[in-house]
């Protein structure tokens, strides 16, 4: 698998088995800023007595590029826009149709406007 184009190109369309192998980088990496933030000891308590991790925070705000990268190429193999990654921000319905249109459904069969089939 080409890891650089995967998190880093917004061309062309993968298919759900490198979504997910995506995500479970990410979820990986958080793990491993989550345990370095305990073990380190760098992390800020709020006033409502909350604990962030500031290895946490640097490592998220790095991923949004990586995980938009993903996401563009996913709903590209939907055939549609990577602007449809802003469905999330819609409360409730938005990240579950996300999950299910990039997450659960098939891409589509045969090359589209993005690109050829990721599976062809």
């Amino acid at each position: 698998m080409d890891w650089k184009y995967l998190l880093t190109s917004f061309d062309g369309r993968i298919n759900r088995g490198k979504f997910w192998a995506a995500i479970g980088v990410f979820i990986v990496i958080g793990i491993v800023a989550f345990i370095l933030d305990a073990i380190l000891g760098t992390r800020i308590t709020t006033a409502s007595g909350a604990q962030i991790g500031i290895i946490g925070i640097l490592i998220a705000l790095a991923s949004i590029y990586f995980a938009l990268a993903v996401y563009a190429k996913r709903w590209h193999d939907r055939g549609k826009s990577g602007w449809w990654s802003l469905i999330m921000l819609v409360p409730l319905i938005g990240p579950i149709w996300f999950l299910v249109e990039c997450g659960i459904l098939e891409g589509a069969r045969g090359a589209n406007q993005y690109g050829p089939d990721p599976l062809a």
